[in-house]
C-alpha cells in the first residue's frame, strides 16, 4: 500500500487559517447582536424569558428592621461587657464630675458594722413566680420564671401565659392543675427584669458592712394572694415568722430591721397582727412577740391609706400612662394585631388576683374629701429647688411649698364623668342612683376572640347607669366597684375592709380582713419599736380622673379615661385626663404619710403604746443625664430604691442608729398641713 505523505502546512496557510476563523467570529457576533435587537425591540419575548424579581413587601421590611434592632442590641450587650468594668464610671466623671462614695463605701470608713438581721418585704409585681405545675402548653417550663426575668414566654405563648399567671376567679387560689409559686431567697426581687433593679442595690451597699446571707432574708410570697391566703395554701406567714426568730436567735439577741416596699407595708402590717393573734386565724407568737423580735418598721412608698391608681386598674385595665398609649395608637390595646384584645385580657387577669384589692383607697371622704373638699385643696403645682437628699436633713414639717393658685380643683372627686363634672359646683350636677339599676341587655360580640370580663354580664342599662351618676368620691367607689364587678369584691371583702373603726376594742376587728388596714387595727404593743414613712415627693402623682363612656360593640370595657381633658400649660395639675398631686409617681403623699403624720403620731387609739414615728421625705432630683442610669436622688416608686439618701439611712438604722440619731423628720411635702385638715377623732 502506498504511502501518503501529509503536506507540511506552511507560515501562509496558517494566516490564512486565521483569517477565516476570524471572520467566523465576526459573523457569530453580528448575529448575536441581531438576535439582542430583536429582544430589545420585543418586550414580551424579554417578559417571557428573563427571571421575575420578587417584590419587596411591607413584611420583609418589618423582618429587617426587627432583624437589624436585634444585631444592633446584641452587638452593643456584647461591647458594653466587654468594656472594662471601670470604663462607664469613667466616662460619667468625665461629663459629670467626681460621683460620690456609694453610701456602703461612706459608712464602712465611718466605721459602721452589721448589727441587726434585716428582713425585706417586697411589694405586689416586683417579686417572681415560677411553675411547679401546668397543662400541656407550659410543660417545657417547670421551675422557670413567669413572672420577673426576661417575660420570654410573654412574647412566645401569650394567652397560655395569661392562663398560668391568672388564680381561679371562684376562690382566689390555684387554677385546677396548675401551681405557680414565690421564687425564694434573695434572688427573688433583687432584680425585676435584667439590668432593672429593685433591691440589689440596697443589698450590695449592706454587704459592703458586713452583711450576708445569714444577716439578710428576702420574705417572698405570692403577691398575687389575698394576705391571709398566702398563709392557707403557702404557710408564708408562718415561714417568715420563722426566719424572724432564727435571725435574731442566730445574731446575739439584736431584733431585726423590717424594710417593707411598697404592697409590702400592708402585707407586713397583716403579718404583725397575725402573728400575735391565737391560732388557728393567728400565728400564736403571743401579745409581745414584735416587741421582742422587731427594732425598726422602715416602710418604703408603703401605700397605706390605698391608691387611686387601683381604682383605674380594677375598673378600666388602664391607668394615665396606659390611657395616653391607647389615644396614640386608637384600637391597638382593644383589638391589636394578634387579636389578644390585650387590655380584657389584662382585666380579666387583674381582677383576679386579690392582692390587689388591698390597695383600693381607705377612709372614704373622711380621707380622701368628697365632692367640695380634699385635704389637698389648694395646691395644684409645686415648684420647689432640688435639694441634695445626701447632705440636706433640714426639717420643713408643716412649712408650704410654692403653689400656683389658678383655681382650685376638687381632688375628692376620685372619678368624673366629663371635665365639665370635674370642675362644675356640685349644685349644678344631677346625679342618678346607679345602685338601683336594672342590668339588662347585653353588648354585642363582634371580636373574633371572647375575653369574658364582668361587663359582659352589666348589659347597656347596667353600664349607662354608672355613667349617669357622674361623681364619685372615695365613699362611693366601693359601691362602684360592687356594681361592675360583683365577683370580685365578693370574694375580696372576705380578706379586706376599707372603714374607720368607731371602737378597736369591738371584737369584730380581731378578724383578719382587717389587719391590713391602719384605720380598723392597732399597731403591736412594742413602745420600743420605731416605725418609719419613707417615700418619694416632687413627682405629679395620679389622685382623681376625668372618664367617658364609649358603647363601641366591639369594646367590652366600655369605660375609659378621657385623655382629651387636659388644662394645659406647665403648672396644670390635669393631663391626659388625670389630676395630680404631689407624690412619688403611683403612691400620693396623703397615703404614704398621713399615718406617721398624725394618727399614729404619740399615743392614739391607733397606736396605744406610743410607738416613735417618722417621716423621711426623698425630694426627687432626676439624673442629669443617661449615665447616671435611674439616677441616685430619685424619689419615684421603684427606682428610689437605689437612692443613696435612703440607703444611708436604712443602714444606719441597720447599724443600731435610732430615729433620733437620723435627724427625726425630714419633710418636704405638705403632709403635715393637709393632715390636720382631716377630722379623724384620735
Amino acid at each position: 500500500m502506498p504511502l501518503i505523505r501529509r503536506k507540511k502546512p506552511t507560515e501562509s496557510d496558517s494566516k490564512t487559517n486565521q483569517t477565516e476563523e476570524q471572520e467566523q467570529e465576526h459573523q457569530e457576533q453580528e448575529e448575536d447582536d441581531k438576535h439582542n435587537k430583536k429582544k430589545k425591540q420585543n418586550p414580551k419575548d424579554k417578559k417571557n424569558t428573563e427571571p421575575i424579581k420578587p417584590k419587596w413587601s411591607c413584611i420583609d421590611g418589618c423582618c429587617w428592621l426587627v432583624g437589624w434592632i436585634c444585631v444592633t442590641w446584641w452587638l452593643l450587650l456584647f461591647l458594653f461587657n466587654a468594656m472594662p468594668a471601670s470604663l462607664p464610671q469613667y466616662v460619667t466623671e468625665a461629663i459629670t464630675g467626681p460621683l460620690p462614695d456609694p453610701p456602703g463605701v461612706k459608712l464602712r470608713k465611718e466605721g459602721l458594722k452589721a448589727k441587726h438581721p434585716v428582713v425585706f418585704v417586697p411589694g405586689i409585681v416586683t417579686a417572681g413566680l415560677e411553675l411547679w405545675e401546668g397543662h400541656q402548653c407550659a410543660d417545657s417550663l417547670f421551675r422557670k420564671r413567669l413572672w420577673g426575668g426576661t417575660f420570654g414566654e410573654v412574647y412566645k405563648r401569650p394567652l397560655c401565659w395569661v392562663e398560668h399567671i391568672s388564680l381561679d376567679n371562684e376562690t382566689g387560689l390555684d387554677p385546677p392543675g396548675i401551681r405557680v409559686r414565690a421564687v425564694s431567697g434573695l434572688v427573688a426581687a433583687d432584680y425585676f427584669a435584667p439590668g432593672y433593679f429593685v433591691w440589689a442595690v440596697l443589698i450590695a451597699n449592706l454587704a459592703r458592712i458586713g452583711y450576708e446571707e445569714k444577716t439578710m432574708y428576702m420574705a417572698s410570697y405570692d403577691w398575687r394572694l389575698s394576705f391571709q391566703n398566702t398563709e392557707v395554701r403557702d404557710q408564708t406567714l408562718s415561714s417568715i415568722k420563722s426566719n424572724i426568730e432564727l435571725l435574731v436567735a442566730a445574731n446575739g439577741g439584736n431584733k431585726a430591721v423590717i424594710v417593707p416596699h411598697s404592697m409590702g407595708a400592708l402585707y407586713f402590717l397583716h403579718f404583725m397582727k397575725w402573728v400575735e393573734a391565737p391560732a388557728p386565724m393567728g400565728g400564736g407568737g403571743g401579745p409581745d412577740w414584735c416587741a421582742k423580735h422587731i427594732k425598726a418598721v422602715m416602710n418604703i412608698g408603703g401605700p397605706f391609706l390605698g391608691v387611686p391608681k387601683a381604682v383605674a386598674g380594677l375598673f378600666s385595665a388602664e391607668a394615665r400612662d396606659i390611657a395616653v398609649a391607647r389615644a396614640i395608637t386608637p384600637g391597638f390595646l382593644d383589638n391589636d394585631m394578634f387579636r389578644l384584645q390585650t387590655l380584657q385580657h389584662v382585666m380579666r387577669m387583674s381582677r383576679t388576683w386579690d392582692a390587689t384589692m388591698s390597695m383600693i383607697p381607705r377612709g372614704g371622704d373622711t380621707i380622701w374629701g368628697d365632692v367640695d373638699w380634699s385635704p389637698e385643696e389648694g395646691y395644684i403645682h409645686r415648684k420647689r429647688k432640688q435639694t441634695n437628699n445626701a447632705t440636706d436633713n433640714t426639717n420643713q414639717d408643716g412649712e408650704e411649698s410654692e403653689i400656683s393658685q389658678k383655681k382650685s380643683v376638687k381632688y375628692g372627686r376620685m372619678i368624673s364623668f366629663g371635665k365639665d363634672v370635674a370642675e362644675a359646683p356640685s349644685s349644678e350636677i344631677e346625679r342618678i342612683d346607679f345602685r338601683g339599676a336594672v342590668k339588662g341587655q347585653s353588648i354585642a360580640n363582634n371580636t373574633r376572640v371572647d375575653v369574658w370580663t364582668e361587663y359582659n354580664d352589666m348589659g347597656i342599662g347596667g353600664i349607662k347607669a354608672v355613667a349617669e351618676y357622674k361623681v364619685y368620691t372615695a365613699g362611693s367607689i366601693i359601691d362602684l366597684l360592687y356594681f361592675v364587678a360583683p365577683k370580685m369584691m365578693n370574694r375580696g371583702s372576705a380578706h379586706f375592709s376599707y372603714g374607720i373603726a368607731d371602737n378597736l376594742d369591738d371584737p369584730k376587728y380581731e378578724h383578719y380582713k382587717y389587719w391590713s388596714n391602719p384605720l380598723e387595727t392597732k399597731l403591736p404593743n412594742a413602745p420600743e419599736m420605731e416605725i418609719f414613712s419613707m417615700y418619694g415627693v416632687g413627682i405629679p402623682t395620679e389622685r382623681a380622673y376625668v372618664y367617658q363612656l364609649s358603647l363601641a360593640a366591639e369594646r367590652y370595657i366600655p369605660f375609659q379615661i378621657d385623655t382629651s381633658a387636659d388644662e394645659g400649660g406647665e403648672d396644670g395639675c390635669l393631663k391626659d385626663g388625670v389630676y395630680t398631686v404631689d407624690g412619688d409617681e403611683t403612691v400620693p403623699v396623703l397615703s404614704a404619710g398621713f399615718m406617721s403624720a398624725k394618727a399614729w403620731r404619740g399615743k392614739t387609739r391607733f397606736n396605744p403604746s406610743g410607738s416613735r414615728n417618722y417621716i423621711r421625705e426623698y425630694d426627687h432630683s432626676p439624673p442629669a443625664n443617661l449615665l447616671e442610669g435611674r439616677g441616685t436622688q430619685s424619689g419615684a416608686h421603684v427606682d428610689i430604691m437605689g437612692n443613696f439618701a435612703l440607703i444611708e439611712d436604712i443602714m444606719r438604722v441597720a447599724a443600731g442608729a435610732t430615729g433620733e440619731e437620723l435627724g427625726g423628720d425630714r419633710v418636704y411635702s405638705d403632709i403635715f398641713k393637709w393632715s390636720q385638715k382631716i377630722n379623724l377623732p384620735l
